[in-house]
């Protein structure tokens, strides 16, 4: 009779110290002065996310403020109906659930791993002691909780769209916004299927529509990813 092998490690048990590299895709962190960023940087813990593996769960006490350094993330949630709503994918640099750490309160959300990603998480409480006494770390805070209020409106809406290509465009604007994601850049790492799950389409329909905001010159579909030519464009195009 054969053994069972032991379960594998948690997210939690597989956080480790972040190394330099990893430090340098924080878009915070330089805006800490000497004594702060140093007690940042003692508190960050990074942990490698399986696809599929869960970063928050709704119901779940919050314990960490979290960030992507690498990969991709998708926030959503479920209704008493199991019906799902897909808030915002969370590419590079997209840090995510101040309002819950704000708040201590339990996740009202999902957050899950799409393909192999990078996470970063600073504990709840030092979170707090950096909003008590850093003013770089407070307006980074404020500026966050003022864009992703604009992204949960914004989501609001394309989830009433019925036009695919108007659901891509929106999407894809938001995953290029430069406040909430600046690890992003001009170019989106993401396959045709993780725009769909993050879309709500299949990637059949999602294809089509790329193909329809490329001929419109707002994006430019490049191996492994998509590049953003207009995006004022994309925002507000009219299909």
């Amino acid at each position: 009779m054969t053994s069972a092998s032991p379960p594998a490690p948690s997210l939690h048990q597989r956080r480790r110290p972040p190394n330099a590299a990893e430090l340098a895709g924080i878009p915070w962190l330089g805006l800490l002065t000497p004594g702060e960023r140093s007690v940042a940087i003692d508190a960050l813990r990074v942990s490698e996310a399986a696809p599929g593996d869960f970063i928050c769960r709704m119901g779940r006490p919050v314990t960490y403020w979290f960030g992507v350094i690498e990969g991709l993330l998708k926030m959503s949630s479920e209704d008493r109906l199991g019906q799902t709503m897909t808030y915002a994918g969370l590419p590079p640099g997209g840090w995510f659930g101040e309002g819950t750490a704000l708040k201590r309160e339990v996740y009202r959300y999902h957050v899950q791993a799409l393909r192999s990603s990078l996470v970063a998480g600073l504990p709840v409480d030092v979170f707090h002691h950096l909003l008590d006494h850093s003013i770089g770390f407070n307006r980074f805070v404020m500026n966050q909780l003022n864009e992703r209020l604009g992204q949960f409106i914004a989501a609001r809406a394309i989830d009433r769209m019925h036009t695919p290509e108007l659901r891509v465009a929106r999407n894809l604007a938001a995953l290029f916004n430069p406040a909430l994601y600046p690890g992003v850049g001009e170019v989106l790492r993401i396959t045709q299927q993780e725009l769909a799950y993050l879309v709500g389409l299949s990637r059949q329909r999602v294809n089509r529509a790329l193909d329809t905001l490329e001929a419109r010159g707002l994006i430019r579909v490049e191996y492994g990813g998509l590049r953003v030519l207009d995006l004022v464009g994309l925002r507000h195009c009219e299909l």
